[in-house]
């Protein structure tokens, strides 16, 4: 390794932090993320198996393009809520394993985060269903 790749940056970083290095480390800690989340979280798992399913039937609706958008991110939304949840449920958890209103309101805000993506998920879903009813019906 060159003496030159440990020196720090002006920003303080290494200077083999950067460009597509950087990239490719995050993406590979994204999928990480995703891997720890679909082994230690049940709920992400059930989730993750719907958007499994509802991506497909979104991507093959007669829809339109704004429709399949709307429809997909929906259900991209209710994931990232769940990790951001497990992720708050994890670090409360690893700070304490005592019983304390504080976690409890940090719990209970990220479930109803989670609550409140599904139930916008399902708005959308709804929405989009019936502004384009009779070619969502013609391809039955």
């Amino acid at each position: 390794m060159h003496a030159s790749a440990d020196l720090p940056l002006k920003s303080g970083k290494p200077a083999n932090n950067r460009g597509v290095l950087r990239v490719i480390r995050a993406a590979g800690h994204s999928l990480e993320g995703i891997g720890s989340a679909l082994k230690h979280e049940a709920a992400f798992r059930q989730e993750f198996l719907l958007a499994l399913l509802m991506v497909p039937v979104a991507l093959v609706l007669p829809v339109g393009l704004f429709g399949k958008a709307l429809l997909i991110g929906s259900v991209f939304l209710f994931l990232i809520v769940e990790l951001l949840n497990s992720a708050v449920e994890w670090v409360v958890d690893y700070i304490s394993t005592e019983r304390h209103p504080f976690a409890k309101r940090a719990k209970d805000m990220g479930s109803a985060a989670v609550l409140l993506s599904l139930v916008h998920c399902g708005i959308v879903w709804g929405l989009v269903l019936l502004h384009n009813w009779e070619r969502v019906a013609a391809m039955w």
